[in-house]
């Protein structure tokens, strides 16, 4: 159904007219309850003091069941009751809530008042089976919304009052079950982040692989690999500048107290183990296109991975000249985030192809002869890396890291066919992290179809047994929804308009 035909028709369940259970009535909703349309108030009149009553402006206000306080305000237009459904009308449409209190709601909402005894969540629970036909009924240019007509239109199948109650006890039962497993599957994510950090510490430590270094043998030492990488180092310097002569040693390390590490591993500067550290380019939005190279912003780094994210990318034509080279990746160079969100790290993969760095992510091209997916993850840690960098950017009027911090991490440098074990063994637990992630995430797909199968069930009379069932069984009359219609009518018929009135007695007493 397309955005423009849902907006024209009613909205329905799940079930004609014929397959309604017995006693049942399709109703739309100006039949059974009130509709109060939102309205702003003066925006002078909002604070967070808590003078007046909670005011509520859309979604963004909305909790699991109940919205949560965070303005109030002194001049109420519309008013909405405790028990009143409050169903989100602009962007998003479809949204549902319960007020728990006397509340002031804005433009983004309506407030539905149930009639005739009808429960609340008989309601709330109607709307949220239908929210995905909804959210496709709103229509606008700049942003979706539905009106009171549209309102109007919506139908929900409404079950006699005593079978209402059973549905809502029954649903309430089996959805505080499915949320009390969504909370726990909501927990996984950060389990699995601690998981993955307690990997690296104990990685960048040398207890991840103690067993190893007992029982291998003809392990190069650290120091010879440092001195071949400072070779490779200084040859590379050459080959690019064409001169020794400018060529600067790199830094030493801190004097500062350092944790132990292994006897065979070596404390060095991340300057030794880096040929080229630069910043990525300014300016080339311009040069945003459809299809092209692959343009490496902050979005495409996270924390606690060094796997870089291309689920998203932005392509770029970028222009021909010495920039456009200086800011090209190439494999197994590490990049690091060094604005707003600093110190994410990404380890570029074989095969990328052509890509290039904006000015928010860092280039450190490790020398030859560095395993560059040992010291990435050495980066990425806690306790190693990210610590560093941290105290590197604090200052008050720092907001960074500089090139210069990214050259003065100290790093644990092992013999190199250790970091080729301790990257495998990282590599294991992070494919068994990311398994599980992938399973919590299907789970939590399923929790929410669940939510709607439970409510589909419910209002297709399939989840307790029908009024009409049971009163044949007890040898009973039973009061058909029909019944319930007639009576909401001719209360209907007999209440005055009191909208002014409430109105003013809301302002004698908070006055």
């Amino acid at each position: 159904m397309t955005p423009s035909a849902a907006h024209e028709q009613p909205v329905y369940g799940n079930f004609s007219n014929e397959e309604l259970p017995e006693g049942w009535v399709r109703v739309k909703l100006p039949e059974v309850s009130t509709i109060n349309m939102g309205q702003s108030p003066p925006g002078s009149s909002y604070n967070d003091g808590g003078k007046g009553i909670p005011f509520f402006q859309g979604k963004a206000d909305f909790g699991q069941r109940h919205p949560k306080v965070r303005i109030w305000c002194t001049q109420p237009k519309k008013v909405a009751k405790p028990g009143d459904v409050l169903l989100s009308i602009r962007a998003p449409v479809g949204p549902t809530n319960v007020a728990d209190r006397e509340c002031i709601i804005g433009r983004g909402l309506a407030a539905l008042t149930p009639l005739g005894g009808i429960p609340t969540e008989v309601f709330l629970y109607a709307l949220r089976l239908l929210e995905p036909q909804l959210s496709l009924s709103g229509t606008g240019s700049t942003f979706t919304a539905i009106n009171k007509s549209d309102i109007a239109k919506i139908e929900m199948a409404l079950p006699p009052i005593a079978e209402q109650k059973r549905i809502v006890a029954k649903v309430e039962q089996l959805i505080a079950r499915v949320n009390a497993a969504r909370e726990r599957l909501a927990k996984v994510p950060t389990i699995l982040k601690r998981f993955r950090q307690s990997v690296l510490a104990v990685a960048c430590s040398g207890r991840l692989t103690a067993d190893w270094r007992e029982n291998d043998t003809g392990v190069t030492s650290s120091e010879l690999s440092i001195r071949e990488i400072l070779r490779f180092r200084q040859k590379q310097w050459v080959l690019e500048q064409g001169s020794a002569k400018k060529y600067k040693q790199p830094k030493s390390v801190r004097n500062e107290r350092l944790p132990e590490v292994p006897e065979s591993w070596k404390y060095v500067s991340s300057d030794t183990l880096f040929s080229f550290v630069t910043s990525g380019s300014r300016g080339w939005a311009k040069y945003y296109a459809h299809s092209g190279s692959i343009f490496i912003r902050i979005g495409n780094l996270d924390h606690d991975t060094i796997a870089l994210d291309l689920s998203q990318i932005q392509c770029v034509n970028p222009p021909i000249g010495a920039e456009r080279q200086r800011t090209r990746v190439q494999p197994g160079d590490i990049l690091v985030s060094i604005t707003a969100d600093v110190g994410m790290i990404a380890l570029v993969p074989d095969g990328i192809g052509k890509a290039y760095v904006n000015q928010h992510v860092a280039i450190a091209r490790p020398v030859a002869g560095v395993y560059q997916p040992w010291l990435a993850c050495y980066l990425a840690s806690a306790k190693g890396g990210q610590a560093q960098f941290q105290n590197l950017q604090r200052g008050a009027t720092k907001i960074g890291l500089g090139l210069d911090d990214i050259r003065s991490v100290t790093v644990p440098f092992p013999p190199v066919k250790e970091q080729k074990e301790i990257a495998k063994r990282i590599e294991i637990f992070f494919k068994m992290a990311d398994a599980i992630e992938k399973r919590v995430t299907a789970a939590t797909v399923q929790a929410e179809k669940l939510t709607q199968a439970i409510l589909a069930k419910a209002f297709r009379g399939e989840l307790v047994s029908t009024e009409a069932e049971l009163a044949r069984l007890e040898g009973r009359p039973y009061e058909p929804a029909s019944a319930l219609l007639s009576k909401i009518e001719a209360q209907r018929k007999n209440v005055k308009p009191q909208r002014k009135r409430e109105k003013s007695r809301w302002r004698k007493r908070n006055e």
